[in-house]
């Protein structure tokens, strides 16, 4: 079977979630015996055409020239790639610019479409935007011969809003289990006496109210954001809490190993998100054994269940900073049961196979 994975920057991973998906996905696939092409960006710093075992493809990718516009045609640029590839299955990773040439892909090969979060609910996007991205939600689904949800409550979502079934599978992870505080002495920090955040720095991830809430509780620990804060959304917060000099913007980190070492020996990891289904970043804190303070929303107690701290707002944050140690006896069960599920539910293997299985059934269809 010859798959195709389109909608990322490309791999290795260099930028996020779906990036990081495809990757492990084909590492997966082809070490399984699937004969596997995955999309890149001309811009991508992997220029080599083959990377253990994935045939890798560079379309010119005019973002970093057009913005956003640089987008639509990136992904044009892939569909039109693909149309050449004689692949049996195309896996699309999102839809935000793709879905409007969703019409040229090949008429042979079989489309399923990763449907990601719900990115018209998105705070960070004008009402023109939002509209624009809930049209394009709905061309995924018009022209997508089968859909994916990465989590249950955007397959529920899908199911009301369209009528459309999707499979669910989730991200992956896997359990770390080399931890090394020597990563710590590179940051300066203690173990277990800094607490932390990796995500986007945008609105609906609830930087503001965090870091509003570690102000508030007058800790000295050092507090560490990683993510890319040079955006307005991230000069305006690093201008906001220029005076809290234990608030620390490290800026992006893509080395899966320093991230995980850093998780694991966090007091609390802070998981903000509340748009969008199983987020990459949660699952890798599961697995790395981190104390999680995520923000209370359906999404993230789909995955976390009761076996996490919660916040709504930031005097929820600022008591779970000021009454909360790692190392209290009391939150050993959960993070037992975090782990567990990883090795039970995240696993990539499982998730590798989990996808095999759907693309079996849809070529058997």
């Amino acid at each position: 079977m010859k798959i195709a994975i389109i909608g990322t920057r490309g791999i290795p991973n260099n930028y996020g979630g779906f990036e990081q998906c495809a990757e492990y996905l084909a590492l997966g696939l082809v070490k399984k015996g699937f004969e596997v092409i995955v999309y890149n960006s001309h811009n991508h710093a992997y220029q080599e055409k083959q990377w253990n075992g994935i045939q890798i493809e560079h379309c010119y990718d005019p973002e970093n020239k057009l913005g956003t516009a640089g987008q639509f045609i990136y992904d044009l640029n892939c569909i039109l790639n693909v149309r050449r590839q004689n692949c049996d299955i195309i896996l699309q990773l999102g839809y935000t610019s793709s879905s409007i040439w969703n019409w040229l892909m090949p008429k042979k090969a079989i489309i399923t479409t990763n449907m990601d979060g719900l990115e018209w609910k998105r705070t960070k996007y004008s009402q023109r935007v939002k509209r624009f991205l809930e049209f394009a939600e709905s061309l995924a689904v018009k022209y997508s011969d089968h859909l994916i949800s990465d989590s249950i409550g955007i397959k529920k979502y899908l199911e009301n809003k369209y009528g459309a079934v999707s499979t669910y599978i989730a991200y992956g992870a896997n359990l770390f289990q080399n931890n090394e505080d020597i990563v710590l002495k590179r940051y300066s920090l203690i173990p277990f006496n800094y607490d932390m955040l990796i995500a986007r720095l945008e609105p609906e991830n609830s930087i503001e109210i965090i870091l509003d809430g570690v102000v508030k509780s007058y800790t000295t620990r050092p507090f560490l954001i990683i993510g890319n804060h040079n955006t307005k959304y991230g000069n305006y917060l690093k201008l906001k809490y220029s005076k809290h000099k234990q608030i620390q913007f490290l800026g992006s980190l893509y080395d899966i190993e320093i991230l995980n070492n850093l998780r694991y020996y966090s007091n609390i990891y802070f998981h903000g998100h509340t748009v969008g289904g199983t987020n990459p970043s949660l699952l890798e804190a599961m697995a790395s054994n981190s104390l999680i303070c995520a923000h209370n929303n359906d999404f993230n107690r789909g995955i976390l269940g009761e076996d996490a701290l919660y916040f709504t707002n930031d005097a929820d944050v600022a008591k779970h900073l000021i009454n909360t140690k790692y190392e209290d006896c009391s939150f050993q069960s959960m993070l037992a049961k975090n782990r567990k599920k990883i090795t039970d539910l995240y696993d990539w293997n499982i998730i590798v196979d989990q996808y095999i299985e759907h693309f079996s059934s849809i070529v058997n269809k």
